[in-house]
């Protein structure tokens, strides 16, 4: 059970209630780490939300973003950000044998995604400080620095969600991830 408590927001009109309702109307439903943090700080999940807004437009795949999301929850430890992001993987048509390599730090034998996977896992583990290899290794896989700047605000973005449902221990509403 999540530790911070989260009121029925269907009938709430201020921000909280508007984020509710956004997220609602947009996805069907609403995860259960965003009603947390709609409930305690729906500014801060309306950041979030535009920050995913600018991703989605931005230089990256879907597939990527999740790919780094997952990379980067698995990296913390967040399980419920690891189910999440699978989920959204596949949803994104990353294969299932594919997410399972990612996740166990295996090559998948997409040489272009496994230069993302390696360099985000190596953000994730130095506090974002990369070498002149690592940082030569991801542009001679042929990412752009547009796409490093998307690769920065995924990481940033998933950062938040992953340390919030440390906090919170935000019980998992996705596919559990074996």
């Amino acid at each position: 059970m999540s530790r911070l408590a989260v009121p029925n927001l269907e009938a709430d009109t201020g921000l909280s209630g508007q984020v509710h309702a956004q997220i609602k109307k947009a996805v069907g439903k609403v995860p259960n780490a965003f009603a947390a943090i709609a409930a305690h700080g729906p500014a801060a999940l309306k950041s979030i939300l535009v920050a995913d807004a600018v991703l989605a437009a931005g230089s990256l795949t879907k597939r990527d973003q999740e790919v780094i999301k997952l990379v980067i929850s698995a990296a913390a430890g967040c399980d419920y950000c690891v189910a999440a992001h699978n989920h959204l993987a596949q949803l994104a048509g990353v294969n299932p044998d594919v997410l399972k390599q990612i996740r166990e730090g295996h090559p998948t034998g997409d040489s272009k995604r496994d230069a993302l996977v390696r360099f985000v896992r190596k953000l994730a583990q130095s506090s974002g400080t990369v070498s002149d290899e690592d940082f030569a290794a991801i542009k001679a896989a042929g990412y752009s620095d547009a796409q490093l700047v998307d690769i920065s605000l995924a990481f940033a973005t998933i950062a938040f969600t992953n340390v919030f449902n440390r906090i919170n221990d935000t019980e998992i509403d996705f596919p559990a991830v074996a």
